[in-house]
């Protein structure tokens, strides 16, 4: 059955870029290329997630997704990047003959005969999303950039990372479980169960699937509040496993860990979805990156009162002494509890070096 992509009132000048970023994709994906998966053992770049160079701000969504591929690509020993104007106001230029990398930017906005309709009838205004395309290069595209611009992150030590990747988990807050086969979450009474690291042949595989949960958990409606209700095999269940998916490559890159496929099992379903609406991957890269933010934000605020607690000179050693320990926020159980329903509904798959159900 042929298939026919969902089309929005609001899709005609801007069709073209919503088509444009989906036809890409699925194309990378039709030659089993994962968009969040790049082959970082042969890129010039250490993983992390892009960001500007002269706002140290990071890109988000379906950027990432652009400017990896395009750092790859090209080659570049960096992921901080600038528009041409702001190669400018940093003192150097883009070289001649570069080409650009092309990325989006997503906005709302309210129609002049809309707001007249609104006031008109008393009713709230109804906002209109749009699409807008500007151009970036790579700073090593450029020339001449005064000292001082906002560097890459420097890489974590090996040696750090898994410590890093313990505390994600910790400051989450989310119930997090280590016992049984398989990995899941379970949405109706929200927790995560991962197996133990043993169950790994690399113990990085490990952290990947911690992430990829995680993620899920972000869904719960206490915290950012998506649909995890659907059944098995709907399409809506693929549209959570492709922001999953993405989520952890996010969570995996800002920590330095490689990404990997997690469920290539889905890629049929994701084909389906992203054939069908050409805004499905801006929907779903978005919501990764939000989910992505939700746990590094909680991440850095318990590490800033972390660092605040080892500063501060009010507590007496006495009141150190008595002040009642905080337990810890992970909890151990064997199997999953009787009763509850995983996310995941198919039987686990084999957890050795690929990492488990989830």
């Amino acid at each position: 059955m042929p298939h026919h992509r969902q089309r929005h009132p609001e899709d005609a000048p801007r069709a073209s870029l919503y088509d444009e970023v989906t036809q890409r994709i699925v194309a990378e994906l039709e030659q089993g290329c994962f968009p969040w998966v790049q082959p970082w053992d042969s890129a010039a770049a250490a993983p992390s997630l892009p960001r500007n160079a002269l706002t140290a701000r990071s890109y988000s969504g379906v950027n990432i997704l652009i400017l990896w591929a395009s750092g790859v690509a090209g080659g570049f020993s960096s992921q901080s990047w600038l528009t041409f104007r702001q190669a400018q106001q940093a003192g150097g230029c883009v070289r001649k003959g570069e080409r650009g990398t092309g990325v989006v930017f997503a906005d709302r906005f309210i129609p002049q005969a809309e707001l007249e309709r609104a006031t008109r009838d008393g009713e709230a205004a109804k906002a209109v999303p749009f699409l807008k395309r500007f151009t970036v290069f790579n700073v090593a595209q450029c020339d001449g950039l005064r000292p001082g611009l906002d560097p890459d992150p420097a890489p974590l030590p090996e040696r750090q990372i898994v410590p890093v990747a313990e505390q994600v988990i910790a400051a989450s807050g989310i119930d997090f479980r280590v016992g049984g086969n398989r990995a899941f979450y379970v949405p109706a009474q929200d927790y995560v169960q991962v197996p133990p690291q043993p169950a790994f042949f690399e113990q990085i595989n490990y952290y990947r699937t911690c992430l990829h949960e995680l993620t899920h958990a972000t869904g719960h409606p206490s915290r950012l509040a998506r649909n995890l209700t659907t059944g098995f095999g709907s399409k809506d269940y693929a549209r959570e496993e492709l922001v999953a998916e993405m989520g952890s490559a996010f969570l995996c890159a800002a920590l330095g860990i490689v990404p990997t496929v997690r469920h290539a099992d889905y890629l049929a379903s994701w084909l389906e979805v992203l054939r069908e609406d050409n805004r499905a991957i801006f929907r779903a890269a978005s919501a990764a990156s939000k989910a992505a933010d939700w746990l590094l934000a909680r991440h850095a605020a318990a590490q800033a009162e972390a660092v605040q607690g080892d500063t501060s000179h009010d507590d007496s050693a006495e009141r150190r002494a008595t002040r009642p320990k905080v337990p810890a926020m992970r909890s151990i159980a064997g199997t999953t509890e009787e009763g509850a329903k995983p996310r995941k509904a198919p039987a686990a798959r084999s957890v050795a070096g690929q990492g488990a159900e989830g």
